[in-house]
């Protein structure tokens, strides 16, 4: 018997909720993930179309560390995607589970995990990507003309 009635399907949408606020939230953060990406491909064609500085070991450096920060970016936010996407499945599921009376967790169970391993995953990554924007900067302050700059950080 399919549950139809408003009483039946209220659980199922009070157990929906953790998983939007989960979409919610991630979706903010591959705001934030696209966003240092489009900052990271700037500045990499910024250096490279700079006639003043082009040539220079320290900007060649600068631009290996920017192509690596951007894969970097772009795994956070593949993985990032694909949390949203399996949470996405995730409340479907749980509908599906509900009007069909499925009694099945271990598929539920293995969405969710699958979801909180990949932000997980792609949380590390944009970490990563934070400590290699450091290093990029520490670069760009021992290009400049105070010499002691590179060793404040």
């Amino acid at each position: 018997m399919m549950p139809t009635s408003l009483d039946q399907i209220i659980p199922e949408l009070r157990d929906a909720v953790g998983p939007v606020i989960l979409i919610s939230g991630v979706g903010l953060l591959l705001l934030t993930m696209t966003n240092r990406l489009g900052r990271a491909i700037d500045r990499a064609r910024q250096l490279k179309t700079d006639p003043r500085r082009s040539g220079h070991r320290q900007v060649k450096e600068q631009l290996a560390i920017l192509y690596r920060r951007a894969k970097l970016i772009r795994l956070s936010i593949t993985l990032a995607a694909i949390s949203a996407l399996m949470a996405a499945i995730l409340i479907v599921t749980l509908f599906v589970a509900a009007l069909c009376q499925w009694q099945n967790g271990l598929a539920l169970s293995v969405l969710f995990i699958g979801c909180m391993l990949s932000l997980s995953v792609s949380l590390i990554t944009f970490i990563l990507d934070i400590n290699l924007s450091l290093h990029a900067l520490k670069l760009e302050l021992e290009d400049s003309e105070d010499p002691k700059a590179g060793d404040a950080i």
